[in-house]
């Protein structure tokens, strides 16, 4: 009778020898790949970072994913036949907005995807990010990142998909499942409140047990129903327990809890960093122990065979606690099919990295991203009327794929045929009119002789770079200094050679229809010359063929219809803000601030209007159907993205003023009316009571259709008594 995984697993468990057990749990990372790269790299360790994310480094042209192909194999190879009972290592790497072993198809960043409000958009991104990693032969990445952005002076908010819970949910589970579908190890991080007040990175979690569950745990619950076989622990504490060795995270609710029956990794040097950051171990060995021992079962990324062994022979570690943690690891393998398919092919990777199909869905997700803010009869442009354009700020000469996680380590990101904005508007027009980009100075010369002027904002931004002021930066140096832990990122300086916001004023007076685009990853104060200009997109950092769609976007060629997945501030001094707060006993407000935001969570503008009709609520099969006609009024095909929020009160608990539960883009054509449904089960009106129980607790809820967090249409009652749901608004 054939053996079941659990089976084969614990057979091998059996079998092996304690040094090769250690060997499972470490790892190893060599960021020289050269001629010496065989003779260092120990083929004992059951995880590698793949060389591929460090190949490119220093050369004239970056390697062509058949030769990262060709050097994972030999990794594979070495390892396979170095290991008594030949069990494969497993390759890993990141894969934040597209697979980063090297230049691999570059879609927009997370903020962006989750612009789109479309989930099957992200699993047909996850499946091309994970089929282009298995491609040469990276199984694991450490994506997505499933952390709420719930104040956007974290520099790591361009990572998540923004701010709600629903959301961010919605499109890690979507992304997960595309990385796996193609035998690609999804790895939702970090695991699970990654950072503090005044968004500072990594800071120690006073998260209430309550939030936690509430806010922050759902969304990784979600990645784990959907399938993905691994988590990464955060770098922070909470409890007063680091995260790599929290024992109620990673064993209590993670494994006992949820049923979680995948492997648990640090975040880079998470697990020394229990010891030197957080003080809570008086050696590298106790670490490694109280990580191990909680349910961690990985440190990453360097040789910790040593400190293991040290572990085990102080006794701070048992050889049974050890061997939980083995075969889970081998239990994962076997379940990847890394036994019986260790290679990949390389010639078939030159064949399907960023092939044609890639690149068309990069184009096709970059249009859904693009969230237009605002637009007072400025857009759509008219391409006919247009003879000479005016190009400003240092941004039109960046592929806008924005500097975190977009490429190999030490090179940037590469692609002859993703263009930069000025490129793609060039290429737009060809010989029909001229483009020009001028430099801060040349404002009052060039603006005045074009008949349309765009300015492109820049900003530097991701891990290692938190910012206490919104605003766009002007006439400096600046640095993302990852810091420890940061070690596959590198270090982003630009040099910001302008008063961005005195020359969009100075823009915006010369030319009131001058158009102001957004390149960055979290909201931007906009107070200095909101009031100025009329037409502004959030363009975000929309991949390598964003600027091919923001140019179709500007032209009217595409419609937009993104939407916000994050509140834009008026200012720094208004955070933390997010729509879904819960009620105080004063208020939301400030004494000089009516506490509104400058744009809502689920904002976004489009050349077309559309008005919500007809809706209707019905309860029934243990849940509430909402319904309405969609009608596009205007003269425009576009598409609309209708919102189902919901408010509780009435409650054992304080609840959140409102909640997104449901939401679906519908596409019409101009005049076209189309009747769609939001579905809620009961489980969106479950709530924890006092004592932390979830369930249908008794409550009333009201159920808010509309097309934004503040834009609402229609509302329901709804009242839950001893399990039951009962309209209540009749």
């Amino acid at each position: 009778m054939d053996q079941t995984i659990e089976q084969r697993a614990e057979q091998m468990l059996r079998q092996m020898t304690l040094e090769e057990k250690i060997y499972q749990v470490t790892a190893e990372m060599l960021f020289n790949v050269d001629e010496t790269y065989e003779k260092k790299r120990d083929p004992l360790h059951g995880s590698y970072r793949n060389p591929g994310h460090f190949m490119h480094y220093r050369r004239e042209t970056p390697a062509a994913p058949s030769q990262v192909a060709a050097q994972i194999n030999e990794d594979m190879r070495r390892s396979i036949e170095a290991q008594p009972h030949r069990i494969p290592p497993i390759e890993n790497g990141e894969a934040l907005h597209g697979a980063q072993w090297g230049m691999g198809t570059n879609f927009p960043q997370p903020i962006a995807l989750a612009s789109s409000f479309d989930p099957a958009l992200v699993e047909r991104v996850g499946s091309v990010i994970g089929a282009e990693c298995a491609a040469v032969g990276v199984r694991q990445v450490f994506s997505p990142v499933v952390n709420l952005a719930r104040d956007c002076r974290w520099g790591r908010t361009v990572e998540t998909f923004g701010e709600d819970v629903r959301l961010s949910g919605d499109l890690g589970a979507a992304m997960c499942r595309g990385l796996q579908n193609n035998g690609v190890i999804a790895t939702p991080k970090h695991f699970a409140d990654n950072y503090a007040a005044g968004g500072r990175d990594s800071n120690y979690s006073e998260t209430s047990e309550r939030t936690m569950r509430e806010v922050f745990l759902p969304p990784f619950k979600a990645c784990f129903d959907a399938g993905a076989q691994s988590v990464m622990a955060a770098y922070n504490a909470w409890e007063g327990v680091p995260c790599s060795a929290n024992e109620r995270l990673l064993t209590d609710i993670l494994r006992e809890e949820w049923g979680f029956d995948g492997f648990v990794v640090s975040d880079y040097s998470g697990v020394q960093g229990i010891q030197t950051a957080h003080r809570c171990a008086g050696s590298e060995a106790q670490a490694a122990a109280m990580a191990l021992k909680a349910g961690l079962d990985v440190i990453l990324p360097f040789n910790s065979f040593s400190t293991v062994k040290e572990a085990l022979d102080k006794g701070y570690l048992t050889e049974a606690e050890l061997d939980c943690n083995v075969l889970r690891l081998i239990k994962a393998k076997l379940k990847l099919g890394l036994f019986e398919k260790p290679f990949c092919d390389p010639d078939a990777a030159d064949a399907l990295v960023r092939c044609e199909a890639h690149k068309q869905l990069a184009l096709e997700a970059a249009r859904e991203t693009i969230v237009l803010l605002k637009n007072e009869g400025v857009l759509p442009l008219a391409r006919a009327a247009v003879r000479r354009v005016g190009v400003f700020g240092q941004s039109a000469n960046l592929i806008p794929i924005g500097s975190n996680y977009s490429g190999p380590y030490g090179t940037p990101w590469q692609g002859e045929d993703a263009p930069t904005p000025l490129e793609a508007l060039k290429a737009y027009f060809d010989s029909d009119a001229e483009v020009i980009f001028g430099e801060s100075e040349e404002i009052e010369t060039i603006a005045p002789t074009c008949d349309v002027n765009l300015y492109f904002t820049a900003i530097v931004e991701g891990e290692g770079s938190d910012r206490s002021d919104l605003r766009l930066p002007s006439v400096t140096v600046h640095k993302n200094r990852p810091q420890e832990g940061g070690l596959i990122v590198d270090e982003a300086t630009q040099e910001i050679q302008d008063d961005q916001e005195a020359s969009i004023q100075r823009l915006c007076a010369i030319d009131p229809n001058a158009v102001i685009l957004l390149q960055n990853g979290a909201p931007i104060d906009m107070t200095a010359w909101i009031g100025q200009a009329k037409a502004v997109i959030e363009s975000w950092y929309a991949g390598e063929q964003g600027a091919r769609a923001l140019t179709e976007i500007l032209f009217g060629e595409t419609n937009p219809s993104a939407k916000l997945p994050i509140t834009i501030p008026k200012s720094v001094g208004q955070l933390p803000l997010f729509y879904a707060h819960k009620p105080s006993g004063r208020g939301y407000a400030y004494c000089d601030n009516d506490g509104k935001p400058l744009y809502p969570f689920g904002f976004g503008l489009s050349y077309t209007t559309f008005a919500l009709s007809n809706a209707e609520m019905r309860v029934a099969q243990g849940g509430a159907d909402v319904a309405c006609d969609v009608t596009n009024t205007g003269e425009r095909a576009g598409t609309q993205v209708v919102q189902l929020y919901l408010g509780s009160h009435d409650c054992e608990v304080v609840r959140p003023v409102k909640e997104l539960k449901a939401y679906t883009r519908v596409s019409l054509a101009a005049g076209e009316t189309r009747r769609v449904s939001l579905r809620l089960d009961s489980d969106a009106f479950c709530y924890y009571d006092r004592k932390l129980q979830y369930g249908l607790h008794d409550g009333a809820h009201t159920l808010l259709l509309g097309t934004s967090s503040e834009e609402i249409a229609f509302s329901f009652e709804v009242t839950v008594r001893a399990g039951q749901l009962l309209r209540s608004d009749l």
